[in-house]
């Protein structure tokens, strides 16, 4: 009889390991790591470049807004998040959010046809109502005088970089590891020409606005800006604190998975480049949505012609893509949403 109670009992034991969750949040039983870690590292060179070069090539004719040249490079995107299994998000009707030529007007920029954003959504699991919006441009200027402006870096560095975070978060749920936040995988239109895309989606967002804890805006990060040529492991952050003390810190954590110099120099309150107000985060920091800019400067190639995908830095760019895993990652899994505690002063 105790020998059937304590077979019993081993059974129960045994089936009991099996059935328990995969994670609690330490490691993973791969080499020790953590889950960042080991998703984060799925996140390849090889894997940037292709996708950069694809974005970036001349058959895109520089992504100018709403011209044929972005519509095939949002073909691409979708094509991947199909591929992946990631889908639009709830309520929507498609990969596209549209944006009709009237609303984007602007008295210094030329007359816009209609175009659209790009959207695919990430479902997390406790929190799934609270949104991380991760975002990046994947406009640029198109082409003058039959000449391509490829833009590899300005934006097609971003826009890669969201293919390959949302692959790894795709990876880590399939494997049982399912963030507790949604994640909305947001390509803008129109940041060229006045900010457009995000400022539409901030204004009719697929999701209550105020479920969104945070913007990580991706803009420009595969090459070294001035002054920092020599320099292969910077990033510059930019707007970090301005409206959250927790985003700071937390961005900061997430670091120590990669290793970056963070450089705060355009984050100053003075700057006169004022690149705070200049990419996309903004319109989501102007809501009091705490947000963060990843950015690498500006380099002799900015809107020029020599903007090609070939010059990008893809060490370092993939870096840079790891540093913004690691911080969705930690904002999708903290027990708490970042606090507004400042102005974005």
């Amino acid at each position: 009889m105790k020998k059937v109670i304590i077979s019993a009992l081993l059974i129960s034991f045994l089936t009991g390991c099996i059935t328990a969750p995969k994670w609690v949040g330490g490691a993973d039983g791969q080499n020790g790591k953590t889950p960042l870690e080991t998703y984060m590292n799925t996140i390849t060179e090889d894997e940037l470049k292709t996708h950069l070069f694809t974005i970036a090539s001349d058959e895109m004719q520089g992504r100018d807004t709403g011209s044929e040249g972005q519509k095939k490079a949002g073909r691409y995107l979708i094509e991947h998040y199909q591929k992946i299994g990631l889908p639009f998000p709830p309520n929507a009707e498609s990969y596209y959010q549209s944006i009709e030529s009237k609303y984007m007007k602007s008295a210094w920029s030329p007359n816009l046809p209609d175009s659209e954003n790009i959207w695919a959504y990430f479902e997390g699991g406790e929190k799934k109502d609270e949104l991380i919006v991760i975002s990046a441009h994947y406009d640029h200027v198109g082409m003058k005088n039959n000449e391509i402006y490829n833009g590899a870096d300005d934006n097609g560095s971003g826009t890669s970089a969201l293919l390959e975070i949302a692959d790894a978060f795709v990876q880590a749920k399939k494997a049982g590891y399912t963030p507790k936040r949604s994640i909305l995988f947001l390509h803008v239109t129109a940041e060229e020409y006045g900010l457009h895309g995000s400022r539409y989606y901030t204004a009719n967002p697929i999701l209550p606005l105020e479920n969104t804890i945070t913007n990580i805006n991706i803009d420009m990060i595969g090459r070294r800006g001035h002054g920092k040529e020599t320099n292969d492991n910077y990033v510059y952050v930019i707007g970090s604190d301005r409206l959250s003390t927790d985003l700071h810190k937390l961005s900061e954590e997430a670091n120590k998975y990669v290793g970056l110099e963070l450089d705060y120099k355009y984050n100053d309150l003075n700057d006169p480049n004022r690149f705070y107000y200049r990419s996309d985060h903004y319109n989501f920091a102007r809501k009091g949505i705490p947000a963060i800019f990843y950015f690498d400067g500006v380099h002799e190639d900015y809107h020029k012609i020599t903007d090609t995908p070939d010059k990008i830095d893809y060490p370092l760019l993939t870096k840079r893509t790891k540093l913004a895993f690691a911080t969705a990652w930690k904002l999708a899994n903290s027990d708490k949403r970042p606090v507004v505690d400042k102005d974005g002063k």
